[in-house]
């Protein structure tokens, strides 16, 4: 994005890790001058009033405990009449949450994946409006999509690229995770690690099939120009 927009871009994140490696990233791609990191947890952010001219999260903010309080937060340090735009994931207006093989599909998600909650995108857009957004388009992407975005991650579909993702391959990394754990190669509860993100994986696939769930819930909206619009 940074290379094809030539901004300069603020990355805000609050993991050291993860703000390393995307240096290291940036570094290799050429772009460490114009995109910086800032660690800070992005319901509290320490930036001014109006300071941005646009703001983008790609699979982040669901993350947030309180949509409300992170769209408002992003509001604020925006420039009056500037967009932002998202990836949320979200459930879908076909969940059902009296539907118990719902219910367990949506935990599996959530415990695998470590989220608060997992918002309907009505939720999402009541949200934006809430916190002062004008809301100028919002599609859930994963409708139209000519390949379902879960086969990666299907165990009954076969492919060099996500071998380690069948059924095979799943059983070979949890045995070799098992086996690293024993030696005391791989630190205590990797074993434990690993079983969460096999059921989160099988949540995402059993949500993406009955449809009930969506990572690729995209919205555009406008902080207006005045408060009072």
């Amino acid at each position: 994005m940074i290379c094809c927009s030539s901004t300069s871009v603020t990355g805000l994140n609050n993991n050291e890790y993860q703000i390393s490696r995307g240096k290291e990233l940036n570094r290799i791609a050429g772009v460490e001058k114009t995109c910086n990191f800032v660690k800070a947890d992005f319901m509290k952010m320490p930036f001014p009033d109006n300071s941005f001219d646009a703001v983008y999260a790609i699979e982040a903010t669901f993350h947030a405990p309180d949509a409300y309080g992170c769209y408002k937060e992003i509001h604020r340090v925006l420039k009056p009449g500037q967009c932002f735009a998202a990836y949320e994931w979200c459930m879908t207006d076909s969940f059902d949450p009296n539907n118990q093989e719902h219910q367990k599909l949506k935990a599996e998600i959530k415990i695998g994946d470590g989220l608060p909650d997992i918002r309907l995108t009505g939720k999402c857009l009541e949200a934006l409006k809430q916190a002062g957004f004008e809301v100028i388009w919002e599609k859930d992407l994963a409708v139209d999509s000519p390949v379902p975005w879960y086969l990666p991650l299907d165990t009954s579909h076969f492919s060099l690229s996500s071998f380690r993702l069948t059924t095979v391959g799943r059983f070979i990394t949890r045995n070799m995770v098992k086996t690293l754990e024993y030696v005391r190669l791989a630190p205590k509860g990797s074993q434990r690690v690993q079983s969460f993100l096999e059921q989160a994986a099988e949540g995402l696939v059993g949500g993406g099939k009955k449809e009930i769930f969506t990572p690729m819930y995209f919205f555009l909206a406008r902080k207006p120009l005045s408060d009072n619009l």
